[in-house]
């Protein structure tokens, strides 16, 4: 999978945690990659949309 076009950003769960922040890139047809910020050659995570956001569903619903 090609990513040189990936946009990535960081996640707005993220903060200032000293480090421990995960980025997002979604603007990829088909597709929703997930990688460590202090690890970017370290590899991705890939998800469909629909699968994305599933997980963003259940994430919040467990987020106090």
């Amino acid at each position: 999978m090609d990513l040189t076009r990936a946009r990535w950003r960081t996640s707005t769960r993220s903060g200032n945690n000293g480090g421990a922040c995960v980025e997002v890139a979604d603007n990829l047809p088909g597709v929703v990659l997930v990688r460590d910020t202090k690890n970017r050659e370290g590899g991705t995570l890939t998800f469909s949309p629909a699968a994305w956001r599933g997980f963003i569903a259940l994430t919040k619903m467990r987020t106090p």
